[in-house]
């Protein structure tokens, strides 16, 4: 009689207020407890082909069409390592012929490649660098007023002496030909 309030309003976790007479006849029975596994007695989750707790089947009582259509785990295990294994030997092959690519930026085929001492590459490639640094400066910056295009027109020239250095370094430490 304690749940019996007059007017009282539904809340959350109170179930709501009604009649005797309603639920006498409202009243249907209510399943005590759903599927269990076998082996541990726990419940089995809503819709799972396996116990949670142990990992047993579930048995395929309400689940008879459903069960025999899903494959098995092992073939599901079986089907995702036959795939693991194709994609390992295709990244494999695929690496192999970088590593086999990547031979040719050695520094000794390059210098092989292009017929210079060490000295004189070495300037060379910072030479080079020195040119990316120049076109960076344009990538990076923009100028919104005309301190700021001569402050990146200043940093522009200053690359480039640099680059400039470099390759007059580079010639001059290159050994003269013997032809």
């Amino acid at each position: 009689m304690s749940e019996a309030v007059h007017n009282a309003q539904q809340e959350f976790w109170r179930p709501a207020v009604v009649n005797n007479a309603e639920s006498q006849v409202a009243s249907a029975p209510v399943p005590t407890m759903a599927e269990v596994c076998p082996q541990c007695q726990s419940e089995f989750m809503i819709g799972a082909r396996f116990c949670h707790i142990c990992g047993t089947h579930r048995p395929a009582n309400g689940m008879g069409e459903i069960a025999s259509t899903q494959p098995r785990v092992s073939e599901v295990f079986e089907k995702s390592l036959r795939w693991m294994q194709s994609s390992a030997q295709v990244l494999w092959n695929r690496r192999s012929s970088a590593l086999a690519w990547a031979r040719y930026l050695h520094f000794h085929e390059i210098k092989r490649w292009v017929g210079l001492p060490t000295a004189s590459l070495i300037a060379f490639i910072v030479g080079l660098g020195c040119l990316l640094g120049a076109l960076g400066v344009s990538l990076f910056y923009r100028a919104s007023n005309l301190a700021e295009f001569q402050a990146i027109q200043m940093w522009r020239i200053e690359w480039l002496l640099g680059a400039t250095a470099s390759f007059v370094a580079a010639i001059l430490l290159k050994k003269p030909s013997r032809e």
